[in-house]
């Protein structure tokens, strides 16, 4: 392993504090970004902490100071707008700076769902059924959809905003969601075709070259008969809420041979058509009849150890020092030019 000199970009108040004595680290607001420098120092790089607020001038002030070979790129959003992550990385591409993750083509392809779910129905990737109502626009269902379906925010991401009350039954609580989306969150909204089954998640990691890792699933163990299983902000967010109705993470349990391997392809070709790199999570539902149907694809997922995308990596031999090591060579390998 090459020692190399890396420039963490975190947003300004999710810096951890240099002394964690008596923290509650697990349950921290910084625990990924704790979890990544900490643990890139202890493998002995050089780690420079930079914490972002409204300006990017800082990135070029720390790049004269410590001459970095590489960003390790934690920013989610910029000015608190989420689809503006993808500027911060076209600045570093503009310095000529290396960088992990995905690149500004595959972060804009990927985060708009209704372009993404166009170029994958391009590329014969299964999808649900969709239609779009832009702010200001009444809902209104298309033939094509049928009862029950499932209305979210067209570019928020981390389950914001999605609740039970997103599956909707009739056109009554299709306008009423569509108007949550509208109004609460400020976003055009996306109403697909709801598809009852189980959810998936593929993890995927590499430029050209992608390895998969294995197919994990969210379990419902203990949610009651009425409630629909689906990632709601409650279900990825609360661990109370978790507790109470046994809601875990871990390897899916797959009825066929080879649906794993399946999976994984499907995960994969799904990241190669939204030109996407560095690191990412594919989400799939399964239906009753073993269908599978790609949901969105989520670059530069949550990299907490312990979580999810960390969690799949390591089950299939990769621990969180060498997770974060293969996406620090990714970063180093990969060339803007590439994603033309």
């Amino acid at each position: 392993m090459k020692k190399r000199r890396v420039l963490a970009l975190l947003h300004e108040y999710l810096v951890p504090p240099d002394d964690v004595r008596g923290v509650d680290v697990v349950n921290a607001s910084w625990k990924t970004e704790y979890d990544v420098t900490n643990t890139l120092a202890a493998m002995g790089h050089d780690v420079y902490i930079v914490g972002l607020d409204d300006t990017l001038e800082v990135i070029t002030e720390a790049m004269a100071e410590v001459r970095p070979h590489l960003a390790f790129n934690l920013m989610e959003a910029f000015h608190e707008v989420g689809t503006f992550d993808q500027n911060v990385v076209s600045h570093l591409e503009l310095l000529r700076l290396r960088y992990t993750g995905c690149n500004p083509r595959g972060m804009i392809l990927s985060r708009d769902k209704a372009l993404a779910k166009k170029v994958l129905t391009y590329d014969g990737i299964p999808i649900p059924a969709f239609t779009i109502v832009p702010v200001g626009r009444p809902a209104r269902r298309p033939s094509r959809l049928t009862y029950p379906l499932i209305v979210k925010s067209l570019t928020q991401d981390a389950s914001y905003g999605i609740s039970q009350a997103s599956v909707v039954t009739n056109d009554a609580k299709l306008t009423e969601r569509v108007t949550y989306v509208h109004d609460g969150l400020g976003t055009d909204a996306i109403v697909e075709q709801y598809i009852e089954g189980r959810e998936l998640y593929v993890g995927v990691l590499g430029n050209d070259r992608l390895r998969a890792f294995p197919v994990w699933e969210m379990k419902f163990t203990d949610m009651p008969r009425d409630l629909h299983r689906i990632a709601t902000e409650r279900v990825k967010w609360s661990g109370s809420y978790q507790q109470k109705h046994g809601i875990r993470c871990g390897r899916a349990r797959l009825p066929r041979r080879g649906m794993a391997e399946y999976l994984q392809h499907l995960a994969t070709r799904t990241f190669h058509s939204l030109q996407m790199n560095g690191y990412g999570r594919i989400d799939i539902r399964l239906d009753a009849d073993g269908q599978p149907w790609v949901l969105e694809a989520n670059a530069n997922p949550q990299l907490a150890y312990g979580e999810d995308f960390a969690e799949s990596a390591h089950h299939d031999g990769v621990p969180y020092e060498a997770l974060l090591q293969q996406i620090l060579d990714a970063g180093m390998q990969w060339k803007a030019d590439k994603a033309g």
